[in-house]
């Protein structure tokens, strides 16, 4: 089954993903298993999206009853799980608006849209440069890749998005050498996911609110990977004690059911009146009805005290692991259960990634060779010992 399932994909589905060579069939928690019946331990969670893990039965019943009562509307008309997430996200974050699409790279849209137009509705269109960063992402359509600091991503899809200034990530110096009259925006992200999971520090972040403050700049930033408690808090940002214009959420929001949000203060609220932007399933009933879901579980459950309390745990373990084999890796970093396991100079991670896969436990390569652990929030600390030993005996010999 498993070799025609292989056939069948490699024959019609899209060459652009490298995808390993066996098909999923179902998953219990922080477990899949493919359609022979190996188990696997997740410790990706479909790029911290299964906030819940798989199967979690109040996020099953949530979409069960939604489907069953209402699926879709579209935005000529107000449903009422949307409202319900629009007032849940507005009270736990502090925001007044929220904005629904369907992904990360969306949502990002959305703040570079909502930017531009703030400052033209205003009388103020030479605004309309963004400043980003070196080693981000922000998504993969031609906004979001214009705001991505990653060339790799770029290369062959022609000119970009123009007025995007890249600057390297953490020169606060650089940032006020270069902040003028002409821009819109700061973009970043509290933590560099695809960069190689790197953290911004704090004094950099309260750097970037300073001089958004002192210029009329406004500051939003990208919690796609980082919010939704992954860190510890609900949003990464807060940990640096400090609040963006904008923000966009989307992966763990939905905890596997495509959703992208921006939130945004006040202030910006006219800034994209009816016409200006939008999107057909954007706060679907479905997509509402998942978050919602994922957002009870995360308080009954306290997950987002818990990723605090299980990411000390994994990073104590990963030096640990850094230190008992300095030949194989480097370092540690991340926050909460938002964690990088960084390979020394020369090795190849995709080639580790895969004998890691071959011991049972899945991951992600982060910036070529960083290890990238984003479980579910309802791991357990056995199954963090269980994907650390099994990483240490596939590329230790451990």
């Amino acid at each position: 089954m498993t070799r025609s399932l292989l056939e069948l994909a490699q024959a019609h589905l899209y060459g652009n993903y490298r995808p390993a060579p066996f098909v999923l069939s179902h998953g219990r928690g922080c477990e899949l298993f493919d359609t022979e019946g190996r188990r696997y331990l997740d410790m990706a969670a479909g790029v911290a999206v299964c906030t819940l893990g798989h199967g979690h039965p109040r996020y099953v019943a949530a979409l069960c009853e939604q489907v069953a009562r209402l699926g879709h509307v579209s935005n000529y008309f107000y449903n009422e799980p949307n409202v319900r997430l629009a007032v849940e996200l507005c009270r736990r974050t502090g925001f007044d608006r929220a904005f629904f699409c369907n992904s990360g790279a969306e949502a990002n849209e959305a703040l570079l849209k909502l930017a531009r137009r703030h400052f033209h509705a205003q009388g103020q269109a030479e605004r309309h440069k963004i400043l980003a960063f070196d080693n981000s992402f922000h998504g993969r359509t031609m906004g979001a890749l214009a705001m991505t600091g990653q060339a790799k991503y770029q290369q062959g899809f022609g000119p970009g998005v123009g007025g995007v200034v890249h600057l390297p990530f953490g020169d606060l110096p650089a940032v006020e050498a270069t902040i003028d009259e002409t821009f819109a925006a700061i973009i970043v992200e509290p933590v560099q996911g695809e960069g190689g999971v790197i953290p911004a520090a704090p004094v950099f972040l309260q750097g970037l609110r300073r001089l958004c403050d002192e210029r009329g700049v406004l500051l939003l930033i990208d919690e796609i990977q980082t919010g939704v408690g992954r860190t510890g808090t609900f949003l990464a940002h807060e940990q640096a004690g400090i609040k963006a214009d904008a923000i966009s959420l989307a992966k763990g929001l939905g905890g596997g059911f495509p959703i992208g949000v921006m939130l945004c203060r006040e202030r910006l609220a006219g800034a994209l009146p009816p016409g200006t932007h939008g999107s057909t399933f954007g706060g679907n009933p479905l997509a509402s009805a998942a978050a919602l879901a994922v957002l009870d579980v995360l308080d009954a459950e306290d997950l987002t005290g818990g990723a605090r309390r299980k990411g000390e745990y994994l990073s104590a373990r990963l030096r640990r692991a850094v230190e008992e084999h300095p030949d194989v890796f480097e370092g540690e970093r991340g926050l909460g259960l938002m964690r990088g396991l960084v390979m020394r100079p020369g090795v190849d991670g995709r080639a580790a990634l895969a004998r890691v896969r071959e011991r049972g436990v899945l991951l992600t390569v982060a910036g070529e060779r960083t290890l990238r652990f984003t479980p579910p929030l309802v791991v357990t600390e056995a199954q963090l010992d269980e994907a650390i030993d099994g990483v240490i005996a596939a590329l230790c010999g451990a």
